[in-house]
């Protein structure tokens, strides 16, 4: 037994707000990727980063020129953003955009029943946020100019900014929104890059399964293009290198794939209690079946055990969806381009499948946008339960020599007609921290 069959409550999908690199709103967002566009290229908003090339998949419309007028536009957001870096801006102006796709009303609305839970990661803030801190720790008499650690309490921070650490929070997406909107009930962060979108929106469905709420406000936010994040990036995992400088580098389940490409972006979705979504005549875009997670320690402190994360993480959420691995119509698969981790990920499809491994449908829009990290998985879901919508399910970009080591049935080429409406969404870090929802469109 669980919450999902112990309830009489069902969870409904009413809304989506998008910032990411393919478009803003859902539908430029599908627009490009029915198009097959890819939005990964030379990056113009974002400076510094350790991208090869300067490549990266950035939200080009949410600009310094976009953000007051056109995503925050009360005195008070305005204000606030000040206090924001830039991924807790769209972290927040996704929600906005969310609860307007959704149609609801805060004004209208029993503020107490409706609550927040909202992914992010580590944020981490510019080398310049702390050149003046750090210069002040330098002795001027020190032949080598070295940095004196000692210093940095007592000289170093008196010349911090006093809001500095307020921008780089990863629980402040969901404090920026709840104050914006007046949401009242329970709300949450969790920081858990790749995999967090899929577990935001597992806690939020059981808070309204048990009754806790009657809507919740999902999704997550995150970005690998800033100058710290990028270098992290790079540090740890594989980035795309080789070939032209354009959309057509990030490869996933391809045979010549050779990395990740790092990207920005945000996703919030709206999920309600079905008899709340059916009250207010309520559009629905979509319903949570099922969710789970799995985390597995690898055999060495670089990396967790993926393989074994995804396939515990994929067979629980069957188990609660009560569906069997033939019932899915496609995977949505956290896939990047890595060498290692997407022939991980094929391997525990495998594991789950069997023998409808190398058949069932399978799907990654990294190739469009490239890999945001906490921002990824949302965007994913979102790109699914839109291409359901019009009965297709939208394909891998740049998959030309799919790998016979993964064994996939990848979609490629044009979207592929479907009557199964039921997506398995799949992310996974690389420390093994696994993820997945099971949801379908009506």
């Amino acid at each position: 037994m669980n919450a999902f069959s112990e309830s009489d409550r069902r969870v409904v999908i009413t809304g989506l707000g998008l910032l990411s690199p393919a478009g803003i709103g859902r539908e430029e967002f599908w627009s490009n990727i029915a198009a097959g566009r890819s939005a990964i290229g030379p990056l113009s908003l974002i400076h510094g980063t350790a991208s090869p090339d300067d490549l990266g998949g950035e939200v080009a419309g949410f600009n310094d020129g976009t953000i007051k007028k056109q995503f925050f536009t009360e005195k008070e957001q305005r204000k606030s953003v000040k206090v924001m870096c830039r991924e807790i801006q769209m972290g927040t102006a996704a929600a906005l955009m969310a609860l307007s796709d959704a149609g609801i009303d805060m004004n209208q609305i029993n503020k107490e029943r409706i609550g927040i839970d909202f992914g992010a990661h580590l944020m981490c803030s510019p080398p310049e946020d702390l050149e003046l801190g750090c210069y002040n720790c330098v002795h001027e008499s020190d032949p080598v100019a070295a940095f004196h650690y000692e210093d940095w309490g007592t000289k170093g921070l008196e010349r911090m900014d006093p809001l500095w650490l307020l921008r780089y929070l990863p629980n402040m997406p969901a404090c920026h929104i709840a104050i914006f909107t007046d949401a009242r009930g329970p709300s949450n962060s969790l920081t858990l890059d790749e995999a967090v979108a899929n577990l935001v929106m597992s806690e939020a469905t059981r808070i309204i399964l048990r009754g806790d709420a009657d809507a919740m406000i999902t999704g997550s936010t995150g970005t690998r293009v800033s100058a710290v994040r990028s270098m992290h990036t790079a540090l740890f995992d594989d980035l795309a290198r080789g070939g032209p400088a354009d959309g057509t580098r990030c490869r996933p389940f391809d045979r010549d794939r050779t990395g990740q490409i790092p990207a920005e972006g945000a996703c919030a979705i709206i999920l309600e209690a079905e008899d709340h979504a059916q009250a207010r005549g309520a559009t629905i875009l979509g319903r949570v079946l099922g969710t789970a997670s799995s985390c597995v320690i690898g055999k060495d402190s670089s990396r967790g055990d993926t393989r074994k994360a995804l396939a515990n993480a994929m067979r629980k959420a069957l188990l609660v969806a009560n569906l069997q691995p033939a019932d899915i119509g496609h995977i949505h698969a956290n896939a990047s381009g890595s060498r290692v981790g997407d022939l991980e990920e094929a391997r525990a499809i495998h594991d789950v499948f069997g023998e409808h491994g190398s058949k069932v449908p399978v799907t990654s829009l990294k190739s469009y946008v490239g890999n945001s990290g906490s921002g990824c998985g949302s965007q994913e879901l979102a790109a699914s339960l839109l291409g359901l919508r019009h009965g297709v399910i939208p394909p891998t970009l740049n998959c030309e020599h799919p790998d016979p080591e993964c064994d996939l049935n990848v979609v490629r080429g044009e979207p592929l007609p479907t009557k199964n409406r039921i997506v398995m969404n799949i992310n996974v870090t690389r420390m093994g921290q696994a993820s997945v929802l099971i949801a379908r469109v009506d």
